[in-house]
């Protein structure tokens, strides 16, 4: 394990069929004014949003409704939100919906009292948070992300050209998330193996970095082989209940925090899957698959004996007689032959992306460091080339 880490995770989990009850003994904790978030149609027509309702009522609270928040949130969406909650003196944003609903109602939860822009704050100079913080919970309908259990928010500015994400800190995170697997099992087939790869690419940014025999390392690889058995089951039948919790599981835990303890980790493939999405407003997780393996592949040799071991012990390559030039290999063969079998996209192509927007899909990624390899603006044009 490398270096000196403070271990903290504040938020409380709720989780099975029965996890929606763990609103009736958190919302005594908080005042009567509830700003709701949700994104469509798809919690009312689920009754999800009525039994919610309803149960906010039992208890006393006055409810402020936010629909409407897109896959993608939006800077206007952001200042929409903040002016209702500082409006309504919100006491608590309750976000019902997939990672971005989360994502934006801890944006709201930081922005609402900030006496600045908070694009320019928060998402354009990062700034530490030194206003008033709305608390927020979560009840999940979709996993992928991992933002019932992190400070993580992404906000997209389209007349910029961008799209940029914060990690907060603790006094960020949500304080209690509530997740019921059944409320997953209606999210289409698309943005279902959108969200299996969002959380696969979690793990490899926090896995593919450092050589040192890290104990988070065996927690990754565990977590992918769960992903990847899962995964293949619930494209088969998105009902499986043992399946679909499984990946629920794995998702919180890919993303909160507890596998990048002891370790340098790299998000390159984020920051060039965000820059792609501020230009094509694409699905988050499918932005991501379109790029990681020509990402990896230019990574590859810089980190080869993390390849080799990701083939031998994720994807179960047999290392006889083989060098980790070979095994690094086959190990992304196995990846992309899994991307196939759950049907993600495997080019830019098909998410809009065009030769035109490569200079500014570039220019909109950040380069960081941390992973085995810090690229430049060319590579990153060549990583969106070899990805068409």
């Amino acid at each position: 394990m490398l270096g000196n880490f403070t271990y903290s995770n504040p938020t409380r989990l709720y989780f099975g069929e029965d996890a929606l009850d763990g609103l009736n003994k958190e919302l005594p904790n908080y005042g009567k004014n509830i700003l709701l978030t949700y994104g469509g149609g798809s919690v009312k027509k689920s009754g999800l949003y009525d039994e919610i309702v309803k149960i906010l009522k039992a208890n006393g609270k006055n409810i402020i409704d936010l629909p409407g928040v897109m896959a993608n949130p939006t800077v206007e969406k952001l200042y929409e939100g903040c002016k209702l909650a500082k409006e309504n003196n919100i006491d608590l944003i309750l976000a019902v919906g997939g990672g971005s609903v989360c994502d934006y109602s801890k944006a709201v939860s930081v922005s609402a009292y900030c006496e600045t822009d908070p694009w320019d704050k928060y998402f354009l100079k990062m700034e530490d948070v030194d206003n008033k913080i709305i608390p927020v919970g979560c009840v999940l309908t979709m996993v992928g992300t991992g933002s019932e259990m992190n400070g993580g928010s992404v906000i997209t500015n389209h007349e910029q050209k961008l799209k940029i994400g914060h990690v907060f800190g603790d006094n960020v995170f949500p304080k209690f998330s509530i997740l019921n697997p059944t409320y997953t099992f209606t999210v289409p087939q698309y943005q279902m193996v959108a969200g299996f790869f969002d959380i696969m690419s979690h793990i490899m940014e926090q896995y593919f970095s450092n050589a040192d025999d890290n104990t988070s390392d065996y927690l990754a690889e565990g977590l992918m082989k769960s992903l990847i058995t899962s995964s293949r089951i619930a494209v088969k039948n998105p009902k499986d209940y043992e399946a679909r919790s499984n990946i629920m599981w794995t998702a919180t835990w890919a993303l909160n925090t507890l596998i990048a303890k002891g370790k340098s980790t790299d998000w390159e493939v984020h920051m060039i899957g965000q820059s792609v999405g501020a230009y094509t407003n694409a699905t988050h997780g499918m932005t991501l698959s379109a790029v990681s393996l020509a990402y990896y592949r230019t990574i590859m040799n810089a980190g080869l004996k993390k390849f080799a071991r990701f083939a031998v012990n994720v994807w179960g390559v047999n290392p006889e007689g083989k060098s980790d030039a070979q095994l690094a290999d086959e190990g992304l063969k196995a990846l992309e032959a899994w991307m196939k079998e759950i049907g993600v996209v495997l080019n830019l192509k098909e998410l809009g992306v065009t030769t035109d927007m490569y200079e500014g899909i570039a220019d909109g990624t950040f380069l960081l460091e941390g992973g085995y390899k810090k690229l430049t603006r060319e590579e990153v044009i060549e990583i969106l080339k070899a990805s068409m």
